[in-house]
């Protein structure tokens, strides 16, 4: 189980990093679609936070 969360949680973060570029990148160009993306990679961020949680609380209760 913490194997998977530990693999969800990376995929997690390369998909925020991506958001985060793009979003940076587009922040010129289209400055509404670059905050729709922050707006995304906040969620996926609030998400790993869970995820690291759960990961703690998880091997908290093994010991």
């Amino acid at each position: 189980m913490n194997t998977l969360i530990k693999n969800h949680q990376r995929k997690l973060k390369n998909k925020y990093k991506q958001l985060i570029e793009l979003a940076y990148n587009l922040k010129q160009s289209d400055a509404s679609l670059s905050d729709a993306l922050e707006y995304q990679a906040i969620l996926l961020h609030n998400k790993i936070n869970r995820l690291k949680y759960l990961n703690r609380e998880q091997s908290q209760s093994i010991i």
